[in-house]
């Protein structure tokens, strides 16, 4: 019978308790501090309270640069990842956590703002090119490839073309836009867990559809 007093710790901390050795790398990215936190840049952030408050895992240890936690998704061990860097150094915390689990390009997946995409739209792909995103910029040049995988969120385009786009993807996002951004975060978790069974073309069907 197990100990009274590990049973109350297991339960206090919820479902990071799960052993095993790390297969994925799960990132949101976005920048550090109060002040960024509801800001355009910081979608990936925002994605990410919501997958580890889904599995009731906490992203609160300090690793590798970053902010990390441990959980299972659909049956494989995950390290969840906000990196605390900034955004265009967040290749600093990735290539040090991938290196530190051997964990390999393609079992890397991070989530990212996309300027490109209307708001709330969500785009999976496989690989590709940076796009002009900084933290992707930062992470592919760190992995010195661009073989990992992205999930992308909407979060509308500047307002005319001489808008400033740092100034444009560090403002805040009005309550309509939040609110269109998470009534997709059901939809980017079974996307998720469809990418970590190895499956990206049906997470790509579940996902980018308006």
């Amino acid at each position: 019978m197990a100990n009274i007093f590990d049973l109350f710790k297991q339960i206090s901390t919820g479902s990071d308790m799960g052993s095993g050795a790390v297969e994925y790398i799960l990132v949101g990215l976005g920048n550090p501090g109060k002040e960024y936190e509801r800001t355009r840049h910081n979608a990936g952030f925002m994605a990410m309270d919501y997958i580890s408050g889904r599995c009731g895992a906490k992203i609160d240890r300090a690793k590798f640069s970053a902010l990390v936690g441990e959980t299972t998704i659909n049956g494989k061990r995950v390290l969840l990842m906000k990196p605390q860097t900034f955004m265009n150094s967040s290749g600093e915390a990735v290539s040090a956590a991938a290196k530190f689990y051997k964990i390999a390009p393609e079992n890397i997946i991070v989530i990212s703002d996309d300027v490109s995409l209307d708001i709330g739209r969500v785009r999976v792909r496989r690989k590709g090119s940076h796009g002009g995103q900084k933290g992707l910029k930062s992470i592919q040049e760190c992995l010195g490839t661009e073989d990992y995988q992205r999930i992308k969120i909407g979060v509308g385009a500047k307002p005319h073309p001489d808008y400033d786009m740092a100034a444009w993807v560090l403002s805040t996002f009005e309550p309509k836009d939040i609110e269109a951004i998470s009534e997709n975060y059901p939809r980017i978790y079974e996307g998720l867990c469809k990418m970590l069974e190895g499956d990206t073309e049906e997470a790509m069907q579940i996902c980018n559809k308006k």
